[in-house]
């Protein structure tokens, strides 16, 4: 772990922490290997690649309502009552953010313009396995579908090596609204909801976190299917100052930490006694961290930093773009107005990042990697269509005409002049 003023970084030290994306060039042609075969050979494409990956042999991909009823016996009520009060708080934060179905509005006398918001019809959601479940990223993909009115929302999640998929995933995706749940995960899974095969139809959109492989298939795919964002290994960046507790900053990294080795935590303040309480508890914390081999790898890629003053603490954090930014100052308010780059802040002592990924409501699917610098996270805009529409009268064209013809013919299109030209001319005969 880095430890030192922001001042006294290498250019390489800065470097390393402010390019840390993904190099999915390194995995792209496996990637275009798998991608290629299941665009071929659809679903028998998709029994060797789950075989070959996950070292299982599926004979239905799709789940069916049986084993979702089974799961629902098998997952014990305090987990359920957990997922009720996260996806209630993530649907009522989601409605929040729903814009008007319909809006015009004057732009000039007797010229209406406005927009009407069309939800996608389809959309595939990406669930993690691996070395967890994660029924978390579930509720995150498919409640804001489904709040922006998508008919068909598919999940593809991968199995376990006895070939079923976690029980809690099953539960939160039935929750959540899922049309669809299939057994099947990394860049096949991509590719099946991207192409479509024998057993899953295409979908218009795949959002949600994956790994490098999977990140890659997507960026590969978007010709043939929109996407979210990029994503990779999970990080955050903390600003904090005199007020914070060293306990509590040093937990906060070391529940970044646990997620994935190629996680990232970094903290900066303007504080140096701080500093050295929390990188003496990080120390201490991650040796009693259950993952704490995880938690090891992780911290060596982390940092904590000593600035000058709290500008150039937020300075740094523009240019870092966190995916998750924790504000833990005397006033927060005033630092937020300043920050330009983040996929989602946590403001004061009381905000840990951990709230954000479960049950306060917003989305946890954010942009990694330096890409809030570009994109926001995911949200209800995120499975919408825009349509811009207009409404002109005739006076209203009239008033418009000069404009519209001479830029016209200045780029050289007379027929778009004339076509305003013919709808102005007095007409003599009736048409019947």
């Amino acid at each position: 772990m880095i430890f030192k003023k922001l001042s006294e970084l290498g250019e390489k030290e800065v470097a390393d922490l402010l390019s840390r994306g993904l190099d999915v060039q390194s995995v792209m042609s496996t990637v275009v290997e798998i991608v290629n075969e299941v665009q071929e050979k659809g679903d028998r494409a998709l029994t060797e690649q789950t075989e070959r990956f996950d070292g299982v042999r599926i004979g239905k991909f799709r789940v069916s309502d049986d084993e979702i009823e089974k799961a629902q016996d098998e997952v014990p009520e305090k987990l359920k009552k957990a997922l009720e009060i996260a996806l209630e708080n993530i649907a009522t934060f989601h409605h929040e953010q729903l814009d008007r179905d319909l809006w015009m509005a004057e732009t000039s006398p007797g010229v209406l313009a406005g927009q009407k918001i069309v939800p996608l019809d389809s959309v595939g959601a990406y669930v993690p396995g691996g070395r967890a479940a994660y029924p978390s990223s579930a509720l995150m993909t498919v409640v804001p579908a489904k709040v922006a009115g998508v008919d068909r929302v598919v999940v593809c999640t991968p199995p376990g090596k006895d070939g079923k998929v976690d029980p809690l995933t099953l539960v939160a995706a039935e929750m959540a609204g899922a049309d669809e749940i299939y057994r099947v995960g990394g860049v096949q899974a991509v590719a099946a909801m991207a192409f479509g095969t024998e057993t899953i139809s295409p979908v218009q959109k795949i959002v949600g976190p994956g790994n490098i492989y999977v990140t890659a298939a997507k960026l590969l795919l978007r010709s043939t299917v929109e996407i979210d964002m990029p994503a990779g290994p999970s990080e955050v960046l903390i600003i904090a100052d005199y007020t914070a507790e060293p306990e509590v900053l040093a937990s906060d990294m070391i529940a970044q930490a646990e997620h994935d080795p190629q996680s990232i935590s970094v903290l900066v303040t303007d504080d140096e006694d701080l500093a050295i309480a929390t990188k003496n508890e990080v120390e201490k914390q991650a040796k009693e961290a259950i993952r704490r081999e995880i938690v090891k790898k992780s911290l060596n890629r982390s940092a904590i930093l000593t600035a000058a003053n709290m500008k150039a603490a937020i300075g740094f954090s523009n240019n870092f773009a966190p995916e998750h930014l924790e504000i833990i100052v005397r006033d927060p308010m005033t630092v937020l107005g300043e920050i330009r780059n983040a996929g989602s802040v946590f403001l004061g002592p009381y905000t840990p990042v951990a709230a954000g990924d479960y049950a306060s409501g917003t989305n946890h699917v954010l942009p990694t990697s330096g890409y809030a610098r570009l994109f926001s996270g995911l949200n209800v805009d995120s499975f919408v269509k825009k349509i811009t529409v207009q409404q002109i009268s005739k006076d209203g064209l009239s008033l418009l005409s000069d404009a519209i013809t001479i830029l016209a013919e200045a780029e050289g299109l007379s027929a778009h002049a004339e076509s305003v030209r013919k709808r102005l001319v007095e007409k003599k005969q009736n048409y019947v």
